[in-house]
């Protein structure tokens, strides 16, 4: 009870957000704004957990009603489910990684219903070649920006995103309020839109043409946008490529741990310091927005590996990736042998999952 009064009272003080903290989307709607503002309040004191994929199949199973791997566990839902778009410029009916899309419309509805919180990454196939997201043999960026070659091409891509966006609504016809973190881990070499196959300058004007393009051009106001990079070593690094406070809600990056646990604990110590530092220069919301270890080898991992390092700082939310299959996954399932490591890393105070969330109401103003 009075962890619940305690984190009330977070969301409710306003000595954590500006008054003229508002979402880079102008007309974003209420809940939008409320979402952002309440976010940016409970990080100040509190972090939220995620996961990819959550709802829709793990460990050893796929489309069970109501199963998540995370729940099995820690017996609560995450805060903050991670979804993906890609394959939605294809017009395939399946993401990415085979999730329906109509059933992902659900999940989404479902997670909201909850007070829960969807983030979307779009690991979009090359609009050149339609060969996938990491293909990296031509130059894409510049060709689909304003007065490129492909640019109506990633138009007609942008178009399929949001009229996908565009339907996450409930059953009432309420948009539903949805992080987009588009050109994720920018600062790799892996993907189309990277660093190593673009300028800065084209990077940016990728990033401008699509916030525009969403919000004014097809009318989307449910959107927080999220700058996502993945390695960086300096504050200057990390801003390089930043479209501009005017573009941007939140910040964050992605880092994956190995087995060097110590050198995975300094990097992340390291980037999550520069982090902060240029959340609060830009008044955005910070979070670590991908992180995780494959298959969890360490049973200590959650509380001796990444919690010491994540209670130093003010991130919004901490999320791993998805859990595919046993050679495969990034939270623990039944008998995985970080499970009790788990719940132990979900009692801890500063951490919250869905079922401490729920009261809090995040979509409404306070």
């Amino acid at each position: 009870m009075y962890l619940f009064i305690a984190l009330c009272s977070v969301i409710s003080s306003g000595c954590y957000a500006q008054k003229s903290d508002r979402p880079a989307d102008k007309k974003a709607n209420s809940e939008t704004k409320a979402l952002y503002i309440n976010l940016k309040k409970l990080a100040a004191k509190h972090t939220l957990f995620g996961h990819q994929d959550a709802l829709a199949y793990g460990v050893g199973w796929r489309n069970e009603e109501g199963r998540s791997d995370v729940k099995s566990v820690s017996g609560a839902y995450p805060a903050v489910y991670g979804w993906d778009m890609g394959h939605i410029e294809l017009d395939s009916l399946k993401e990415l990684d085979g999730v329906p899309f109509d059933q992902l419309r659900q999940f989404v509805k479902e997670a909201y219903s909850r007070g829960g919180i969807n983030t979307f990454s779009w690991h979009t196939t090359n609009p050149i070649d339609h060969k996938s997201a990491w293909d990296t043999t031509q130059l894409i960026v510049k060709q689909i920006i304003p007065g490129g070659a492909k640019h109506e091409l990633y138009k007609a891509y942008l178009d399929k995103v949001a009229a996908f966006l565009g339907s996450l609504k409930t059953d009432d016809g309420k948009a539903i309020p949805v992080i987009f973190r588009p050109f994720h881990e920018h600062t790799g070499t892996w993907f189309w839109w990277c660093e190593n196959v673009s300028t800065v300058d084209e990077f940016k004007s990728m990033w401008h043409f699509t916030f525009d393009y969403l919000t004014k051009t097809k009318g989307l106001h449910n959107l927080l946008f999220s700058y996502s990079a993945a390695d960086f070593a300096t504050k200057e690094k990390y801003e390089e490529r930043y479209p501009g406070d005017d573009y941007v809600d939140m910040l964050g990056f992605d880092i994956y741990c190995f087995e060097d646990l110590k050198g995975y604990q300094t990097k992340l110590d390291r980037q999550l310091s520069i982090l902060q530092e240029v959340a609060i220069a830009h008044n955005k919301i910070p979070a670590l927005t991908e992180t995780g270890y494959e298959r969890v080898p360490n049973s200590t991992w959650w509380t001796e590996t990444l919690m010491p390092v994540l209670a130093k700082y003010n991130m919004a939310y901490v999320l791993v990736w998805r859990n595919d299959r046993p050679a495969h996954h990034y939270a623990p399932y039944p008998g995985q042998q970080s499970a009790d490591d788990f719940k132990k890393f979900y009692a801890d105070p500063k951490i919250i999952f869905q079922d401490k969330l729920t009261p809090l109401s995040i979509y409404k103003s306070k």
